[in-house]
């Protein structure tokens, strides 16, 4: 059999997709949630890397930060180990009471209302899409600090590619991307393991000069520059790390791709991920004092103390390639965390009416290809404009987690104080997030004030922007739903005569099958316009519709269960109003992800059912109709109208008017 040059290509195409991204799942599978979702162990690497990358230049920000008063490294160590436990701990709590997932955006949303949740999903949005760029950037720094400087101009080139690959492992879907990531993680953990646990334990003897130090460091100070001098050096090294802290919040904000239960599961991730990055960043801030160590051009902290601590031992400077390779390696896998938060933000805020309902759809894959394929787009375009520069990033990256804090502490505080007369024990909740938000805001003031106008700015500029952007479209969603509910008041209690048609449909005869989303005065104005357009002409009145599982509704088999219960009560509606019409009506029903292909399918299975059967569907028309309304409205009825007609099935769009 023969094939023309466009069939040829679109098999071509349907075969590389599957080869890349793989076949679709099947949404009415019980078992696809267990199939889908990360155990703890996962979990950890999967949300947790975000975190623990930060330790590759958090520490060195501050412990370079401190200059010659380097016996401050102790307590630049204890505060943050204490810091990381405080937010995890803080965010736990977040995991009890919001287990569904969405993080600080869900918080916010529920407990300060919905202008602070749009502030704070466009802060998370920005947030992610800098922990894909820095991710990526930062790996290509610490991979091609190894080679040839002739090859560093395709340091940038490589970076992309490195976005790229972590698009098609994402449209694969979650479970598929993390377990193909887990050697790079735990290479990392092993090597720094080794690196720290040898560089404090072979200073073991060297405590006493160790105190003496620090005593006499902090004697001098005091002299020179008084204890506000040395509080002012210590709380500006402190805020200037702040980029350790950086990926705490992703756990609360992944929670819906964890395994059940999902509460326990999502505290033991977060408890794992604070465990590892409190010892792996304070453990570094002793080891670089231990070890007295200095700045060198052109390399890292980190690499400078892997050389002092493995350079004596056999194979040492292999041990330290790897270990420093293992760095730039799981700040890859550390993007990974914006590729899985950011995309599901976007869902969230798409339920809510702040983004376009698309981004809310899962693909054949059960991922949220529309918000990965962004968040990719996003951080390409980033990473061009700041030419892959690790300094500007950073700057832009650590500002935004700080505001999310700050919301989150904030709207938890205010969720125990409303919430006293229904949780006996609010009390006791409460002085964890007053101290946590004392600590974010403390560190977001300060980061403002030090990077404003070295790139921080720039985050702010870009999140005001998303956000002005979010009401525009929430806005003009909520102007559409006046217009619909005007349809819905005056054709929803239409009046009826006459004894209910219930004669079954015949399938010999004439049949118009009429695609319906919920009952509403939109399907009913498309069933009305079909009987005034085609008199008697059809027999048979069949409503179909497709079930769309979004993000909303994936949550569990009982969300699915659930969402199939209300279509199909949905459509018995349609059914009873067409038989009080007179007409012969029935009802059919697909469960699905993706509008077109369900719909479709579900069409060509009545149109070989049925004899002589024509599809009508509705679409909002707009009397001067902009690129903006296109974006915001798929234009599901022309594609499914292309789909059935190539098939040779007639289809009708039947418009329905807006004076938008």
């Amino acid at each position: 059999m023969a094939f023309t040059e466009s069939e040829f290509l679109s098999n071509l195409w349907t075969r590389l997709r599957k080869v890349l991204i793989g076949g679709p799942k099947n949404v009415e599978d019980p078992r696809i949630f267990h199939k889908i979702s990360l155990v703890a162990l996962l979990a950890w690497i999967g949300l947790g890397a975000d975190g623990l990358s930060s330790s590759a230049y958090g520490p060195e920000e501050a412990f370079r930060a401190l200059g010659s008063h380097t016996y401050l490294a102790v307590f630049l160590a204890l505060a943050t180990a204490l810091t990381v436990f405080i937010i995890s701990y803080s965010y736990s709590r977040i995991i009890e009471h919001f287990p569904h997932g969405g993080g600080g955006y869900l918080v916010a949303s529920h407990t300060l209302g919905e202008k602070a949740g749009v502030i704070s999903g466009s802060a998370l949005l920005v947030d992610y899409v800098l922990t894909i760029t820095v991710s990526v950037a930062a790996c290509g720094d610490a991979l091609f600090s190894f080679m040839p400087v002739s090859l560093h101009p395709y340091k940038i080139a490589f970076s992309a590619l490195l976005i790229l690959v972590l698009v098609v492992l994402n449209l694969r879907g979650v479970k598929e991307s993390v377990t193909a990531l887990t050697p790079i993680f735990v290479t990392f953990f092993v090597t720094h393991l080794l690196l720290i646990g040898y560089g404090i334990f072979s200073h073991t003897f060297e405590v006493a000069p160790v105190i003496q130090n620090i005593h006499y460091g902090f004697q001098a100070d005091l002299k020179t520059i008084g204890l506000m001098g040395v509080l002012a050096i210590f709380i500006r090294a402190y805020s200037l790390g702040a980029g350790t802290y950086t990926g705490i919040e992703a756990v609360s904000n992944g929670l819906q791709v964890m395994r059940e239960p999902r509460v326990q599961t999502g505290k033991r991730t977060m408890a794992l991920m604070a465990g590892s990055l409190a010892f792996t960043a304070g453990g570094l801030f002793l080891c670089y004092m231990l070890l007295r160590v200095e700045p060198v051009q052109g390399r890292t902290l980190n690499a400078v103390l892997a050389d002092a601590l493995f350079g004596h031992w056999p194979l040492g400077n292999v041990l330290a390639l790897v270990t420093i390779l293992s760095e730039g390696a799981l700040l890859f896998v550390a993007a990974q965390t914006g590729f899985i938060d950011g995309p599901r933000v976007m869902a969230n805020m798409a339920i809510d009416f702040w983004f376009p309902h698309r981004f809310a759809a899962l693909s054949e894959r059960l991922t949220m290809r529309n918000g990965v394929l962004l968040m990719g787009l996003a951080a390409l375009a980033i990473l061009l404009y700041t030419n892959g520069s690790i300094s500007i990033l950073v700057i832009m990256y650590s500002i935004n987690v700080f505001l999310t804090f700050s919301m989150s502490q904030t709207g938890m505080i205010r969720y125990f104080v409303k919430s006293r007369n229904r949780i006996a024990d609010w009390k006791k909740h409460l002085p964890v997030h007053i101290i946590g938000l004392v600590l974010c805001l403390t560190i977001l003031l300060i980061a403002i004030y030090e990077k404003f106008m070295f790139g921080g700015w720039l985050t702010l500029v870009i999140t005001f922007l998303l956000i002005v952007i979010c009401y525009r479209i929430r806005n003009h969603y909520n102007t559409v739903r006046r217009g619909v509910r005007k349809l819905d008041e005056m054709l929803l209690e239409i009046p009826t005569e006459g004894t209910p048609n219930m004669d079954p449909p015949d399938k010999k005869k004439t049949t118009a099958v009429i695609l319906v989303d919920g009952y509403n005065g939109y399907g009913v104005h498309v069933l009305l316009n079909t009987i005034r357009n085609f008199p008697r002409f059809y027999h048979n009145y069949i409503f179909a519709s497709a079930a769309i599982v979004d993000t909303g509704s994936f949550k569990g088999a009982e969300e699915i269960d659930a969402l199939r219960e209300s279509t199909e009560d949905s459509l018995r509606k349609y059914v009873d109003l067409a038989r009080r019409f007179g007409l012969t009506s029935d009802y059919r029903m697909e469960v699905g992800t993706e509008a077109v292909e369900t719909a479709s399918l579900l069409c060509q299975q009545l149109a070989k059912e049925y004899y002589r059967t024509t599809v009508f569907t509705g679409k909002l028309i707009f009397q001067k109709e902009s690129l903006f309304q296109r974006l915001l409205h798929n234009e599901t009825a022309y594609a499914i109208q292309r789909r059935l007609q190539w098939e040779g099935i007639t289809t009708v769009v039947l418009p329905i008017r807006t004076s938008l």
